[in-house]
């Protein structure tokens, strides 16, 4: 399936413009600042914007094209849409609210309770809206958004206001959910770890045009380089195999390549994870230093022989970019040290040096 792209939107002296086709493959992310045209895009998506010129197309269906001056209703648009806020009936219990969402879908297909269960509302159902979590309050928008059946599922910042663990809970809920029902999903947040976690595809935004559009774990490398680092936290982004949730002390075990782990804080054994699953991870660029000889004696357990392909300098600032692994198994790192350091170690492109982090460094929220 594939979303076509190519209009602009004038609201309050604010410009939207956009050329781009999205492959709607699994998660896609749309990041940026805040003022920088994630939710316009996606209202324009849903049919709730108007005075748009130019062309939507989901497939081969027009949405709208202000030069024939096609516009398909919101409501006929099969596009589902999870606000920041629920925004659920407040006079309904939650089985209600579902209810009300499958009546108004046509030649359904989907099982009723399989939804409930697949969003972990089973035993929520008679309780009323204000007696809900933020978090349950969300899981219920999100089964009111599945059971309309829609071909695309459009998320407006639904964890922005729920605390890390509901957080946590939601992103592998959103995961499985597509995961179990093949739904492409756009999900705009202004919070990068949380994309990192479950998308599969990056759209940047900033100042209402595409500053990059690719696969997660390089939009977020080439990201280091925007702005001088202002843009975004550098750092490494990882999706790696576990090879052991506890080593026997407390630690995490990822696969880097045949002969390279990464440590990090152990698994609980109730998280959902298993052993060979691909875990999302990241480290801070700050969070690494480098060696220039192999640090045998330090309680710093992650180290990992690397080669500098990439050295930038701003002011007295540098990001050492450093691969690891053989020519068809390789993994950048991104490194930030002082110029101060860089010029103590001498170090120019093409030397061999060592990374060092702690387990505490290596990040993930799926657990």
């Amino acid at each position: 399936m594939a979303l076509k792209l190519n209009f602009q939107v004038n609201l309050n002296r604010f410009d939207l413009t956009i050329n781009q086709t999205v492959n709607l493959q699994g998660i896609t992310g749309i990041f940026g600042h805040s003022g920088s045209g994630k939710s316009t895009l996606l209202r324009a998506i849903a049919g709730l914007e108007n005075a748009i010129r130019g062309e939507i197309a989901l497939d081969d269906i027009c949405l709208i094209n202000s030069d024939s001056n096609t516009f398909i209703k919101a409501e006929q648009r099969h596009i589902g849409l999870v606000f920041q806020d629920s925004r659920l009936f407040p006079h309904l219990n939650v089985l209600e609210n579902l209810k009300f969402a499958a009546k108004r879908c046509q030649n359904r297909q989907l099982d009723f309770n399989e939804i409930i269960h697949l969003t972990e509302l089973d035993s929520q159902l008679h309780k009323h809206i204000d007696e809900l979590s933020g978090g349950q309050k969300q899981r219920v928008a999100l089964a009111r958004a599945l059971l309309a059946e829609p071909k695309l599922l459009l998320l407006d910042e639904p964890l922005s206001a729920l605390d890390r663990h509901a957080k946590t809970r939601l992103l592998k809920l959103m995961v499985n959910i597509q995961n179990q029902l093949a739904l492409p999903m756009l999900y705009v947040s202004h919070s990068l770890d949380e994309l990192q976690q479950v998308c599969d595809n990056l759209l940047v935004l900033s100042q209402g045009k595409v500053l990059a559009f690719g696969g997660i774990h390089h939009i977020i490398h080439q990201l280091n380089h925007t702005q001088s680092g202002e843009f975004i936290h550098q750092q490494t982004s990882l999706s790696l195999p576990i090879k052991s949730l506890n080593n026997g002390h407390g630690l995490a075990v990822l696969s880097l390549n045949e002969d390279t782990d990464i440590y990090l804080p152990a698994v609980n054994e109730n998280s959902g994870q298993i052993v060979g699953q691909l875990l999302r991870c990241f480290i801070l660029a700050q969070d690494i230093s480098i060696s220039l000889t192999e640090p045998l004696n330090s309680s710093i357990v992650n180290h990992l022989l690397a080669n500098i392909t990439a050295i930038d300098t701003k002011e007295n600032k540098v990001l050492i970019t450093a691969t690891c692994g053989r020519s068809q198994s390789t993994q950048e790192f991104f490194v930030n040290i002082s110029a101060f350091s860089q010029q103590k170690l001498a170090l120019q492109l093409g030397q061999n040096i060592y990374l060092q982090f702690k387990a505490g460094a290596v990040r993930t929220d799926l657990y």
